[in-house]
C-alpha cells in the first residue's frame, strides 16, 4: 500500500523544524554573541503556556517593525519578557517577500483611514521633464515621503493588533490542546479500568 501524500499540516511542521533556529545556530550568531549566555538560558527554550504566547507576540513585533535582523531582535526581546526564543524567532517569518507588500499595503490603508488623508494612491509625476523610470522613481519617492505618517501609524496599529491576536490565539490554542490531551487521557484511563 502506498503511503498517503503529506498533508499541509505535516509539511508546515516539517518546514518549521527545518527553519527553527537551534541553540547551536544562536550560539554561532555574531549579533547574539555578547548576550548568548542569556539567550541560551534553558528557561527561554521551554515550551510553556506562558512563554509560547509571549514568543508569538514578540515575534510579530520584531517581524513587522524591523526589516533586518528580525530573528536576533526577537531573541533579544524574549530575554526580559521570558518568552520562548524559538517561537519568537520562528514567528518573524510571518513577514517574508510574499507577505510584506500585502502587510505594508494594509498598514498604509489603516493609517490612511485613521488620519483621513485624501492623497491618491498613485503618485503624480513630480517633474514634467523627467521620463520613464526616473519619472516613476521621483513620483514614488515623493508619494512615500508624503505618506510616511499614514504608513507609520498604520504599521504600529497593525503590529499591535496582530501581536495581541497572536498572543490570544496562541493562549487559546494552548488551552484547547491541553484540554484535548486531558480528555483523551481520561477516556483512555476509563478503558484500561474496565
Amino acid at each position: 500500500m502506498a503511503s498517503a501524500a503529506p498533508t499541509m499540516w505535516s509539511r508546515t511542521v516539517a518546514w518549521m523544524r527545518r527553519n527553527m533556529p537551534t541553540r547551536d545556530s544562536m550560539e554561532q550568531s555574531r549579533l547574539l554573541r555578547p548576550v548568548a549566555h542569556r539567550v541560551l538560558a534553558p528557561e527561554l527554550w521551554r515550551f510553556t503556556r506562558r512563554s509560547v504566547p509571549r514568543g508569538v507576540a514578540l515575534g510579530m513585533v520584531a517581524g513587522f517593525l524591523f526589516p533586518v535582523a528580525q530573528i536576533a531582535i526577537a531573541a533579544l526581546f524574549a530575554l526580559p519578557a521570558r518568552a520562548n526564543v524559538p517561537v519568537a524567532a520562528l514567528t518573524t517569518f510571518i513577514t517574508n517577500p510574499l507577505t510584506t507588500p500585502i502587510l505594508w499595503y494594509i498598514a498604509y490603508q489603516i493609517g490612511h483611514w485613521l488620519l483621513r488623508t485624501d492623497t491618491p494612491l498613485i503618485a503624480q509625476p513630480v517633474a514634467e521633464t523627467a521620463t520613464g523610470w526616473l519619472q516613476w522613481a521621483t513620483g514614488a519617492f515623493h508619494w512615500l515621503w508624503e505618506q510616511g505618517p499614514a504608513f507609520g501609524l498604520g504599521l504600529c496599529v497593525l503590529t499591535a493588533a496582530c501581536a495581541i491576536l497572536g498572543y490570544a490565539g496562541t493562549a487559546l490554542g494552548w488551552r484547547l490542546w491541553i484540554a484535548h490531551k486531558w480528555r483523551v487521557r481520561h477516556r483512555f484511563g476509563h478503558r484500561c479500568e474496565k
